[in-house]
């Protein structure tokens, strides 16, 4: 008896040519689940030398909603509630607001995360980075020319809270192979400049509170409105 068995979808075929397969095996990796939760390393640097490093836990929840804990060296907070941009500094007893669609914070690449996960809404091109090393061998990158402002991505209703794209020159995402699963994004900017986030322990829907989400000003915290001064959004 013949047996016919039908080829592998192309998202599941890791091997075959160009980006877009890999852009769908990362897209359905994340696609499905409403809330997300991750520990991360950031390392700013210039130049190839690194200015500064800090880690905490970040989560992502749909629609264009994210937090990013710091807990390391200080304790600090990033947060999008899907209508503005917060950043606390508990130490300095103030807090930055900036309407979420103006804000061009380093992040911005990973709005996609709280979005309907498509790459197209954050990046006109995708191509294979074969000439950037991965962490690991078994990994892919990704390289991805943001979306300006003179070539805005369409938007949809549940990613128009979301940041608009950082002006950024290119960004790396590398993401295991054969899951898609996202390990390493790099943000890099002309003149040296660029910010790098490692992700490990991602979790899928994981019981949290939407409150998490909602930023509550503290007692005898000020509000600062305006975007966040260039050195500092880049560092945090």
């Amino acid at each position: 008896m013949l047996v016919v068995t039908a080829p592998a979808p192309l998202a599941a075929r890791p091997d075959s040519k160009g980006a877009a397969p890999f852009v769908r095996i990362f897209e359905a990796r994340y696609r499905a689940a409403r809330t997300l939760q991750a520990t991360f390393l950031q390392e700013y640097r210039d130049n190839n030398t690194v200015v500064r490093t800090e880690a905490g836990t970040a989560y992502f929840r749909r629609p264009g909603k994210m937090r990013w804990e710091y807990e390391s060296p200080e304790r600090d907070i990033f947060l999008v509630d899907g209508k503005n941009a917060w950043f606390y500094v508990p130490s300095d007893h103030t807090v930055i607001r900036v309407p979420a669609k103006e804000s061009t914070d380093w992040r911005t690449p990973l709005a996609l995360l709280a979005g309907e996960m498509k790459v197209s809404r954050v990046c006109s091109r995708v191509d294979l980075a074969d000439k950037e090393k991965p962490e690991k061998e078994s990994n892919v990158v990704l390289q991805c020319r943001v979306r300006g402002a003179s070539n805005p991505p369409a938007t949809a209703a549940d990613d128009s809270a979301a940041p608009k794209g950082a002006q950024s020159d290119v960004v790396l995402f590398e993401i295991v192979r054969d899951t898609g699963e996202l390990v390493h994004l790099v943000v890099r900017q002309s003149g040296g400049v660029q910010v790098e986030f490692h992700f490990a322990k991602w979790q899928f829907n994981p019981a949290v509170e939407e409150v998490l989400f909602h930023f509550q000003v503290p007692i005898g915290v000020a509000i600062v409105n305006g975007e966040l001064p260039a050195g500092e959004a880049g560092v945090k």
